[in-house]
């Protein structure tokens, strides 16, 4: 029997009521041929082994969570691929559902609120929310699909004018804005010692003593201190968290019932740290659930190692795109040029 064949055997059962027909669910992929490819890997964190499921499989355990964060690698294709047919899945399951992104700021949410009712265009819309570049081809579908079903959307993230001016100043800078913008970023900050702060710290390369997970503390009293600098970077990048944290907080408490759908970077709900342990430590009953990208290393296989099994409740497996810099000088030239133009940056509002 053809594939012709079985369709209309198939939609005859059907006609005549002789059997009820079910849709076949997607098959998981053994293997991630192109960018565009992706599989779900169920883990708990590392609590149990990697099964490999299906989008549908993973919406039906994801909508007993109450946030569930799906982390991306900014730009790839399948991550924002994935993000869309997780979003639409867990709306199927979950109606009373609403969309949270880190590119979006709170002062903008009154652009992103007339959008959504119909009150301006898409291009004014893009010029006024600041819309990231690429928009159209990542987020244009999240923002349409929640449009099409009156979701609402949270403009999340802090302003990163007040986040660079922070990262120059560190929280003094609060002191400084005005009443009507101090709202913009978190009332607030978690800044206190831990796995994210070691984590973020070695990744700015700080001192080998910060790098890594955080979970050796060995000869803590032997490290060399961060400089100063490091530490308003920090801040600035707490900033980020606990603004995203307090905004799908305050929704929460403020529309009982709903769920919320939050779409960040990688780094600010990688193993369960920076923006999911702030909105814990405001709302510690919530029920989170993370899905975390993680780049194969071996594309032909669809597999994770323990380490990284530990870093979300579902594993978003993708295939690695091109390395950003051929060398280390060229990335220590584009690392310094941001430098530059953020020690420009005049910190009044």
């Amino acid at each position: 029997m053809n594939v012709r064949q079985a369709a209309a055997l198939l939609g005859l059962a059907s006609l005549l009521g002789a059997c009820a027909v079910t849709a076949p669910r997607f098959v998981a992929p053994s293997s991630l041929p192109d960018l565009t490819s992706f599989a779900l890997l169920r883990t708990d964190g590392g609590a149990r082994a990697s099964q490999r499921v299906s989008v549908e499989e993973a919406a039906d355990a994801l909508a007993h969570y109450d946030v569930i964060f799906i982390a991306e690698s900014h730009e790839h294709p399948a991550n924002h691929l994935a993000e869309m047919e997780l979003f639409r899945s867990l709306h199927e399951r979950a109606p009373a559902l609403t969309l949270s992104m880190e590119q979006f700021e709170r002062d903008v949410q009154p652009v992103v609120d007339d959008y959504l009712a119909g009150k301006i265009g898409e291009n004014p819309f893009m010029e006024k929310a600041r819309a990231w570049g690429n928009y159209t081809t990542s987020y244009r579908p999240l923002i349409e699909y929640a449009k099409a079903h009156k979701l609402p959307v949270i403009a999340a993230n802090a302003p990163e004018k007040v986040v660079r001016c922070v990262g120059k100043e560190g929280e003094a800078f609060f002191a400084r804005m005005k009443p009507e913008q101090r709202d913009w970023a978190a009332t607030t900050l978690h800044l206190e010692d831990g796995a994210y702060k070691n984590r973020f710290l070695g990744f700015v390369g700080t001192d080998a003593g910060h790098g890594g997970d955080g979970s050796k503390d060995q000869n803590a009293a032997a490290r060399k201190p961060p400089s100063e600098t490091a530490l308003r970077s920090y801040a600035a990048q707490v900033t980020r968290d606990d603004t995203m944290a307090e905004s799908i907080a305050r929704h929460l408490q403020q529309n009982p019932g709903r769920k919320v759908v939050h779409i960040n970077g990688v780094f600010h709900s990688d193993s369960f740290l920076g923006t999911v342990e702030r909105l814990k430590l405001r709302l510690p009953a919530l029920k989170i659930a993370v899905v975390t990208p993680v780049f194969a290393t071996n594309p032909a296989e669809i597999k994770v190692s323990d380490k990284d099994a530990k870093t979300g409740t579902f594993i978003l497996l993708l295939r690695e795109t091109p390395e950003s810099y051929a060398d280390t000088d060229e990335m220590k030239a584009a690392v310094a040029r941001q430098v530059t133009a953020r020690s420009k940056t005049q910190c009044e509002l």
